[in-house]
């Protein structure tokens, strides 16, 4: 799959934020997640693209690998002042 460099940099940001904030070694089990996404501007973003960067940058972090999360939820929201991403990972 191709990423633009734009790309590469949005998902080498978000494992450093995940380093940052995940202690411990990465889990093995299966799990559910949560994601929030939180544009700046209103318009038409394609989340499933943006998640899959977040998913992809937190394997080998939080998790070995992405194919052990079994429910998935997305939600996309806004926010001018501070656009983020958040997560919340339970263990099954």
């Amino acid at each position: 799959m191709y990423m633009s460099a734009e790309g590469k940099a949005i998902k080498e940001d978000y494992g450093w934020q995940a380093k940052s904030q995940w202690s411990g070694p990465p889990t093995t089990k299966p799990l559910r997640v949560k994601s929030t996404l939180y544009f700046k501007i209103k318009r038409n973003h394609d989340i499933d693209n943006y998640n899959k960067l977040v998913l992809d940058a937190l394997s080998g972090i939080v998790w070995v690998d992405d194919g052990q999360i079994e429910e998935l939820s997305i939600t996309k929201k806004y926010d001018k002042i501070k656009p983020r991403c958040e997560l919340v990972i339970y263990e099954l």
